[in-house]
């Protein structure tokens, strides 16, 4: 069966991966591609909302009128549109085929296994940072690290749960960390960070709308009602910003599509979709799929008979020559692509209700390359000196 063209050229436009390195050039550090055009500053703050596409914001853009008004554009997340490739991509300036976190959870040779990248565990919540030394799994330098070194003062405040993590030594190693528990600690840790020195890059986090937009779907009550208040809340910030001449960046990691249990696809039972697979990674909408050595082929056609009218199914040299995971792909990282991978293209996701009971019942999901999750803002704000 022949291969449908890929969803598109995801690299043909700027993405996550461009934002910090754009960002370091406009603080100063020499040898930075400024791929997104950002002007001149001494103080940049750089807020990530997960969860929040483009998309979601503009459709329900009078529940956060602070943030549906304020200038900027969409720009794409990367490929895989989950939220630890795209930290990572984040945090190293590099696609997911540079910096090795090829999913929301990836075989990897080192733990013989499926590695969840947020939690750094592997199966029975085993915690693998000793098997897998952070600093070695992801060894290319952080843009905290290249901005440390350059001489800006260079601060992450995030959830207090976050210091130390794998997935935060792997990729936004580099500068201060500071732990926060609610809004108002993030707002008064990001104002003292760019008050702290003569050029400042403080980064921060929040991540309710993406929780709820899982539990509940995207666009409903309680993810309206979010919206809201993290709108409130940037606005806040914004203004306590006020008198430190900060340039603010609100971005996102990826966008989130409803998928409704008829459109979830069970692998553990469609035989079609599990003959001769080894090992199921990824998620829901974006499946790493490893097989039985020489069956590779024979594994996508089945998965193409079964879901390419709604999935774009490639095997993982049809998705390495189509540029889904960036211009170039470490060889030593191949192992953490699948021998297929499947991407979702309509409403449809791929689970496994009883080995992944939680993740299969949530409506709300990710990691394909619609522009519901791909789009994400790149907004600016900035503040008086």
């Amino acid at each position: 069966m022949t291969v449908s063209a890929p969803p598109l050229d995801v690299y043909s436009q700027p993405t996550l991966s461009a934002l910090m390195p754009s960002v370091l050039a406009s603080l100063g550090v020499a040898g930075e591609a400024n791929r997104l055009s950002l002007p001149d500053s001494r103080h940049t703050v750089v807020l990530l909302i997960d969860g929040l596409g483009w998309n979601l914001l503009h459709r329900h853009r009078k529940h956060a009128p602070f943030l549906a008004g304020l200038p900027g554009r969409p720009i794409r997340a990367g490929f895989p549109t989950t939220t630890a490739t795209s930290i990572a991509s984040l945090g190293t300036g590099l696609p997911s085929g540079s910096h090795g976190i090829t999913g929301y959870q990836s075989y990897v040779r080192e733990v013989h296994g499926i590695l969840n990248w947020l939690s750094w565990q592997s199966g029975h919540a085993r915690d693998e940072r000793e098997r897998l030394v952070p600093e070695v799994a992801q060894p290319a330098p952080t843009v905290f690290e290249r901005a440390t070194a350059a001489g800006i003062s260079c601060h992450s405040v995030a959830p207090s749960t976050f210091d130390g993590s794998g997935l935060t030594r792997a990729v936004l190693r580099g500068g201060a960390f500071t732990g926060i528990h609610a809004y108002g600690d993030l707002i008064a840790h990001v104002v003292t960070a760019t008050r702290g020195g003569d050029r400042t890059l403080t980064y921060c986090y929040i991540s309710e709308i993406d929780t709820l937009g899982h539990i509940y779907g995207p666009g409903s009550e309680s993810w309206l009602n979010q919206l809201t208040l993290v709108d409130r809340f940037v606005e806040n910030l914004v203004t306590d910003l006020a008198g430190t001449g900060s340039t603010v960046y609100i971005t996102a990691d990826h966008g989130m599509v409803t998928v409704e249990d008829e459109g979830k696809i069970d692998f553990d039972a469609t035989p079609a979709l599990s003959e001769d697979v080894v090992t199921l990674a990824g998620e829901p909408r974006c499946r790493h799929v490893h097989t039985r050595q020489g069956s590779a082929d024979d594994v996508a056609d089945r998965w193409r008979a079964e879901l390419g009218h709604r999935m774009w199914i490639g095997t993982r040299d049809e998705a390495l020559a189509a540029g889904l995971f960036g211009p170039a792909v470490r060889s030593e990282i191949h192992d953490r692509i699948g021998h297929v991978v499947a991407i979702a293209q309509g409403d449809v996701a791929v689970v496994r209700r009883q080995v992944e009971s939680r993740l299969s019942a949530l409506p709300g999901q990710h990691g394909a390359l619609t522009e519901d999750e791909l789009l994400i803002p790149l907004l600016h704000s900035t503040t008086a000196a």
